[in-house]
């Protein structure tokens, strides 16, 4: 798959001076909707966690695209894919693009959401992982930090694109003998990665992971 006009977006965006300032701001009405007053190194560490799980989406991309071709699930991540791309170039989606780093969160969120959920019926049907089961926490910041109504309303994007893609009945067929065997002599496809560089348990001090 190719991701680089992904990359370039993202590159555009981070190169904005202001946008750091902005995401500050963001993270600060944030932690004070959870009740939290956070000092300034706080903060510094929630507007890093963000850049670090937008700048990801590319290789995680590219992981699961690698792992979905592994198992035979490439037709059904195509169409997933579809959805991402699109969202990633359609300029007024949930989030604005014009608001820079911020603008990039539901993409980020859609694009990684989309990921998990495909490895989680995997994992559930096989016992293996397609993706890194810690995406979860981090996905779950993410969608605290951008809120709703727009959380759940990228919710229904996703759930709408891997119905459509038929991911479950996908991974039900899973089941077949002839498939388990295999899954036996595999080992996980891939369970580590740069999403430990996405540390959710150093936010503590923005009010954001009291229930994960």
């Amino acid at each position: 798959m190719e991701t680089a006009q992904i990359e370039q977006i993202i590159a555009t965006q981070f190169a904005d001076p202001h946008a750091a300032v902005e995401l500050q701001e963001l993270l600060l009405v944030v932690a004070d909707r959870e009740g939290a007053k956070p000092n300034d190194e706080e903060v510094a560490r929630g507007a890093s966690f963000v850049y670090s799980y937008v700048e990801q989406v590319p290789y995680l991309l590219t992981v699961a695209w690698t792992s979905a071709k592994t198992v035979g699930l490439d037709a059904e991540f195509e169409s997933i894919l579809s959805m991402i791309e699109s969202y990633w170039i359609e300029d007024n989606d949930v989030i604005p693009d014009s608001l820079g780093i911020i603008g990039l969160m539901d993409d980020a969120y859609c694009s990684l959401l989309s990921m998990q959920t495909l490895s989680d019926y995997y994992q559930l049907q096989t016992g293996k992982y397609m993706f890194p089961d810690n995406l979860t926490a981090a996905n779950q910041i993410m969608r605290k930090i951008i809120g709703e109504p727009y959380a759940t309303e990228l919710d229904n994007i996703v759930t709408k694109a891997v119905h459509n893609a038929k991911v479950k009945e996908a991974v039900k067929l899973l089941a077949s003998p002839e498939k388990q065997d295999l899954f036996e002599a595999q080992a996980n496809i891939w369970n580590h990665g740069p999403v430990n560089d996405l540390p959710v348990d150093q936010l503590t001090g923005l009010g954001l992971t009291e229930d994960l």
